[in-house]
């Protein structure tokens, strides 16, 4: 199966090293809101661009590993794609580890072909790691927000807490039917409705932010659209 090799930063307690992880598995968690509200607006967002409701929820994505990436930036086909901030969860030798991603999606092609879609973007992930266990007892308390640039300006996109998403344990256990991950996997939770709407930007910057230990991992990056033809 092939891997990808990533460096993270890892943070266990105050313990913070700089080590590889080979991941072999990279799974997108779609339609994880916790709540029949949250999940209903998430459905109608996604509506409002052309994508078809989900037969059931949640739902999950495989794609190849190769699409992980810490860049600052990637290159899409086109311009109708999105970024959306996620918790990543991340399973090695050591144990589990919360980080935070964007799930970068072709909206054009996730109106037709949604599995296809999540195939055809970059995912971007910090460089960055926190040790599960140092979260898991205040996990309801983790905020997620997401910045685009948009007519030259820098906006709040997206902004709430992971209590909006399924918690982690009941994620696993839909998608390997156990509270943990395989060694040499990303799962990517889920996200909730950005504010406005779902558009595209040149570039998208996202946190993780944990009040409790005010403490945040942060990460952006541009988006190139190449040419539809030469």
């Amino acid at each position: 199966m092939p891997a990808e090799t990533l460096t993270f930063r890892t943070l266990s307690g105050s313990a913070m090293d700089r080590r590889p992880i080979d991941l072999r598995a990279v799974v997108i968690a779609v339609w994880t809101s916790r709540d029949p509200s949250g999940r209903d607006l998430r459905v109608a967002e996604m509506e409002a661009v052309g994508i078809p409701r989900p037969s059931s929820t949640p739902q999950f994505r495989r794609i190849s590993t190769h699409r992980l990436t810490s860049a600052d930036a990637i290159e899409v086909v086109g311009a109708e794609s999105s970024g959306e901030v996620e918790a990543v969860l991340v399973r090695d030798g050591r144990g589990l580890w919360v980080g935070v991603g964007s799930d970068h999606t072709d909206r054009r092609m996730e109106r037709s072909e949604p599995h296809v879609a999540k195939q055809m973007c970059d995912k971007p992930i910090a460089p960055d790691l926190w040790a599960f266990d140092d979260v898991a007892d205040h996990w309801d308390a983790l905020m997620l927000r997401s910045w685009i640039v948009e007519h030259g300006e820098t906006r709040l996109y997206q902004e709430g807490s992971v209590a909006a998403i399924l918690p982690p344990g009941e994620l696993m256990r839909a998608f390997t039917g156990r509270e943990d991950l395989p060694e040499g996997t990303a799962l990517y939770c889920g996200t909730f409705a950005a504010i406005g709407g779902i558009r595209p930007s040149s570039r998208f910057a996202y946190e993780l932010f944990d009040p409790q230990r005010e403490r945040r991992i942060v990460h952006a990056y541009d988006v190139v659209a190449l040419p539809a033809g030469i």
